[in-house]
């Protein structure tokens, strides 16, 4: 399978800026202030000159690393997922396992040369985080994060007939559990609000759509 390279996102983002029409409803920046920026984030606040030439302002948007999501399942179909506490809703959440993708440029966004590509964090991550692996992988889509706010990506992945093979090896913030869901049980929680991260359900719907035969 293709790997998916931080150079090919950049690529990728460029050249739709390129299509027809584009260009008379892009936004010009004219004024950035980096209200933070350190490892983990560049946080700015904008003024931008709109098609009709008016200046408006203020806009704020992000930097932060793009990430992989994976819809693992073991060899009984059941599928792998974890819980922990996110401080953006201050509530303990079940989710796939996911994870940035290492940048390589000595903070948490931007590309170099030596960027982590999509498909090996997406294997490391879920090593990492259940202590399964898996010979099966498919990439279900690449996608924005946040369009509105942020320029990273979100990389869906799908793995099945994941196996244990090692003990998990969780980051010094990580405090996780992992437990193993059923389809039923997964709809269940999407349904409840107990499954609340948006990438994660889109890469649900869409892997549930890949096993009906239908294209992503």
């Amino acid at each position: 399978m293709k790997a998916f390279s931080m150079e090919e996102e950049n690529e990728a983002r460029n050249g739709r800026n390129q299509k027809p029409g584009v260009r008379e409803l892009a936004w010009e920046a004219v004024r950035t202030e980096h209200l933070v920026k350190d490892a983990w984030i560049d946080f700015r606040r904008v003024a931008y000159r709109l098609p009709d030439g008016t200046v408006c302002e203020p806009f704020y948007n992000y930097s932060r690393r793009s990430y992989v999501v994976i819809v693992a399942s073991d060899e009984a179909g059941r599928f792998l997922c974890v819980r922990q506490f996110r401080q953006g809703i201050g509530r303990v959440t079940t989710e796939f396992p996911a994870g940035g993708i290492e940048t390589g440029s000595g903070t948490e966004y931007g590309a170099s040369a030596g960027a982590e590509d999509a498909l090996a964090a997406a294997k490391r991550e879920l090593r990492e985080e259940t202590g399964y692996t898996s010979g099966e992988w498919e990439h279900l889509l690449t996608i924005p994060s946040d369009a509105t706010i942020a320029d990273n990506y979100a990389h869906v992945f799908r793995a099945r007939n994941c196996r244990r093979s090692s003990e998990r090896s969780l980051d010094e913030t990580e405090f996780l559990q992992m437990e193993l869901h059923s389809a039923q049980e997964l709809e269940t929680l999407i349904r409840e609000g107990d499954f609340p991260q948006a990438v994660h359900v889109m890469a649900w719907l869409l892997a549930q759509r890949r096993e009906t035969g239908g294209s992503v």
